[in-house]
């Protein structure tokens, strides 16, 4: 009964993180739609013109690309950067779940560098299950990893495992993270074209190569 409740909880929470940042998207997309709306109506009445509701749309998705470009230029500047940061950590960060939503489309879109040195695949309980897992260090004969869950990777597992029961993936960490996040889409390619024998050279790991069914 315990892991009924337990799963019902955490698959409820992880559908409850995907939806919140459409909920919000779509939120703010009606309220600028409305506001535009609001806006035009005086000058509707005054010109005696009606104007269609999928032009207000249409002016609505220009105006809210519009604005995430200037905002996107802005931040790009070192005052925009200063003005961000200062407004995230006073008023943003406050916002329950807006770290957690921030974490994970940085790591989605690979805009944030995951800090992990190297992916590998693990089999911990020695259960024939392996996890996806990232090396945070090495001391010897043992590294420190980090598995994390999905599709929320700033939660996860510490484990401390023998280098001789690592499988090594020479792919990017933020590759592998995009398929945590994505709950395991991509995991595929991930595995099969990329495992090797022993640990990769610190040079320029390759990216998943997405392939289409035929």
């Amino acid at each position: 009964m315990k892991r009924l409740q337990k799963f019902v909880v955490t698959t409820m929470i992880g559908g409850g993180l995907i939806l919140l940042p459409i909920v919000i998207l779509v939120f703010v997309v009606k309220i600028i739609i409305q506001f535009i709306d609001n806006a035009i109506s005086p000058l509707t009445q005054l010109v005696e013109w009606e104007i269609p509701g999928l032009l207000i749309d249409v002016i609505a998705l220009i105006a809210i690309i519009l604005l995430c470009f200037l905002i996107g230029l802005f931040v790009r500047t070192r005052m925009g950067m200063s003005v961000f940061k200062y407004i995230e950590r006073e008023w943003l960060e406050i916002i329950p779940a807006y770290s957690t939503i921030r974490d994970i489309v940085q790591q989605f879109s690979g805009t944030k560098k995951a800090p992990f040195k190297k992916v590998v695949m693990v089999d911990p309980f020695k259960s024939g299950v392996k996890m996806t897992g990232f090396i945070t260090d090495e001391h010897e004969d043992y590294c420190t990893i980090f598995v994390p869950t999905a599709p929320n990777p700033t939660n996860g597992f510490i484990f401390h495992v023998h280098k001789d029961h690592l499988e090594w993936l020479d792919i990017r960490t933020e590759a592998a993270m995009r398929t945590v996040v994505g709950m395991g889409v991509g995991s595929q390619d991930m595995i099969h074209q990329n495992v090797v024998e022993e640990e990769p050279e610190d040079r320029e790991p390759v990216e998943i190569e997405r392939t289409t069914d035929r």
